[in-house]
């Protein structure tokens, strides 16, 4: 039963997840709502109709990713997800694959759906070898046709005629076994209008091989009539950008370029960005609607630093008040750009999610998105379960993510302040007193009593008296100034004599590192190396998050990534670490200027405001 129970009363469906203790956390997964499916579950997205419900588009089928009878459904939801209308088939189980699909509304109220189609029944198309030792791939749902249909009554029904939608051969395409008579290509995100036209994305395939898709590249469907057009069989289209080749890697990338994810910018420069399997994400903009795009560069900060990112879906939005989100999952650079399987390793660890907030900024060129640093939206307690294809959704003020685990989609209704504290980070200053279990601006004493620390998990009340997650939270806020940096100085523990408890030291490298340990699992984990020098002002914040089991630091402002020392910059502890109670006392090292101790999780965006606010002794 696929994890989950489906409901239906007359005329309508809702899924409704197996009932558990949990605590509160709207960051785990398993509190969003289900979005009903067959088994598999793809990219479920999700546009609002002109009568005001949500229209979800879904690729579904009774096997898994992939399999034959697998097609698009859509559903409708008139209370932002919670409850769905019995689903409606855009194309039958029965017929050849149709997978895939993004949407696009026209002012009318006209709802156009787009997808791979293969129409064709193509049951095997020539592959790389050795990557398929017969020379053929049988998996055929990323190829034939790009097709669309349409819906007059806001998704109940779609029209009977599927219609087909030109593309213009590229040399990615020329290049492939058939040379372009039969196309390899499919499409992710959001299909979006920009001056009058409607525009589709569309990811262009070279070929199959190890990895599965070989070579990608991004381009976009045009068309300047679809928004007025009646008669869908006039609307017209052209392949963008102009030239032989698509939207590529930076040079020097890797050969692939896919999943572009697009954005309409304030001043009409289209911002892009898309995955790779160099190690990070990499974007581009467009000042000509389409035409012709920038050179590509890989993603970075604000500050500069790349963003880390594997061969996963990485979607940006524009939201209505002018800001962006982008979902990424925050690790890579040269561990996935290096490694001799890079083309399949990187799929993997697709959990957390994490998610930066863009604001625009001026450039020669034109209007920029200057990128935060990051915050964990969504996880998975199993941290091998990938989720991924989300979409935003916003209503009323709030947003909503939706995601899948291609067989779980859900919504998801995000916390607005930790959204606005994305955008915000530019300015916010100050430290928070919220949690605050200690309240430290001087170390001379040597020793304090140490506070009464959460705990992580606990007898539960169930029959069998099992383990119950708190996913509490536990994070400290130091400012510190090092004589010098050599490994092994304690700034603060509180150990007992069995063992237990926290400490905070340097490390090797120049770096900070936490010890979490409750007498029967120990956990560490590191801070960036080279943070840290030798006579300079430092603050940090080390979160230690139960709810994903992730150990996080933000040094001076800037969330730890790894550099190029680690592929992850925030690690997991034990998840059945019961507590870092340890010993009576805290004891202090006469370097530690300050120390604040939260019985909760700091987000990056309250370290930085505390970085921001500086170091003030009369706190």
């Amino acid at each position: 039963m696929n994890r989950r129970a489906l409901f239906f009363l007359p005329g309508l469906a809702f899924a409704q997840s197996p009932v558990t203790e949990r605590h509160s956390d709207n960051r785990e997964i398993g509190n969003g709502s289900v979005i009903p499916d067959e088994y598999y579950a793809d990219q479920p997205y999700v546009v609002k109709t002109n009568d005001g419900a949500w229209l979800c588009v879904i690729t579904t089928g009774s096997g898994h990713e992939g399999e034959g009878g697998q097609h698009v459904i859509s559903m409708r939801s008139t209370d932002r997800g919670k409850i769905w209308e019995k689903a409606v088939d855009v194309e039958s189980a029965k017929g050849p694959e149709a997978s895939y699909a993004v949407m696009l509304k026209a002012p009318s109220g006209r709802v156009f759906v787009f997808y791979n189609h293969n129409t064709d029944n193509i049951r095997r198309v020539i592959a790389d070898k050795p990557a398929y030792k017969d020379g053929f791939v049988t998996r055929v749902d990323s190829l034939g046709h790009f097709v669309f249909k349409y819906s007059d009554d806001h998704g109940r029904s779609w029209s009977a005629q599927r219609f087909e939608i030109p593309q213009r051969n590229f040399e990615i395409d020329r290049k492939n076994p058939y040379g372009g008579k039969i196309k390899f290509f499919w499409t992710v995100g959001k299909a979006f209008s920009h001056k009058g036209a409607g525009y589709v994305p569309l990811h262009k395939v070279g070929g199959f091989g190890e990895g599965f898709f070989t070579s990608s590249e991004g381009v976009l469907l045009r068309s300047g009539n679809i928004l007025t057009e009646k008669d869908a069989s006039n609307i017209t289209w052209e392949t963008l950008p102009e030239g032989d080749i698509g939207i590529r890697t930076p040079a020097g990338g890797g050969p692939i370029a896919e999943e572009q994810s697009f954005s309409v910018m304030s001043d009409a420069s289209i911002f892009c960005v898309f995955r790779t399997i160099d190690g990070y994400s990499a974007c581009t903009y467009s000042r000509d609607d389409g035409r012709s795009w920038e050179p590509s560069q890989y993603m970075r900060y604000a500050s500069g630093r790349l963003m880390k990112h594997p061969r996963a879906a990485n979607f940006a939005w524009r939201c209505e008040n002018g800001n962006y989100l982008y979902w990424f999952h925050n690790h890579g650079g040269r561990f996935i750009r290096e490694h001799p399987k890079r083309r399949t390793i990187a799929y993997d660890d697709r959990n957390p999610v994490w998610l930066s907030g863009g604001v625009e900024a001026d450039s020669p060129q034109g209007k920029i998105i200057h990128w935060s640093e990051p915050e964990i939206a969504l996880y998975d307690d199993d941290p091998m379960v990938r989720m991924s294809y989300p979409d935003l959704v916003e209503e009323g003020g709030d947003y909503y993510l939706t995601e899948t685990q291609k067989d779980i989609a859900r919504v998801h209704k995000m916390d607005r302040t930790l959204l606005e504290g994305l955008w915000n980070q530019g300015s916010a200053r100050g430290s928070s007193a919220n949690g605050l279990l200690l309240k430290l601006t001087d170390a001379k004493a040597g020793s304090v009593a140490a506070p009464e620390f959460p705990v992580f998990v606990k007898r539960s009340r169930r029959a069998d008296y099992g383990t119950d997650h708190t996913r509490a939270g536990v994070s400290f806020d130091l400012f510190f100034s090092l004589d010098d940096t050599s490994a092994g100085q304690t700034l603060v523990d509180n150990p007992d004599s069995g063992g237990r408890g926290f400490a905070i030291r340097t490390a090797r490298g120049n770096s900070l590192e936490i010890t979490l340990h409750d007498g029967r699992t120990q956990s560490r984990w590191s801070s960036d190396e080279g943070v840290l020098v030798a006579g300079k002002l430092h603050h940090a914040v080390i979160v230690v998050d139960g709810g994903p089991n992730v150990i996080s630091f933000v040094v001076d402002g800037k969330f730890n990534d790894g550099l190029e020392q680690k592929q992850f910059g925030w690690g997991r502890f034990h998840p059945q670490l019961h507590s870092i109670n340890g010993g009576p006392k805290l004891r202090l090292d006469p370097h530690l200027l300050r120390l604040y101790i939260y019985g909760r999780v700091l987000r990056t965006s309250e370290a930085i405001a505390s970085f921001r606010g500086g170091f003030v002794t009369s706190r």
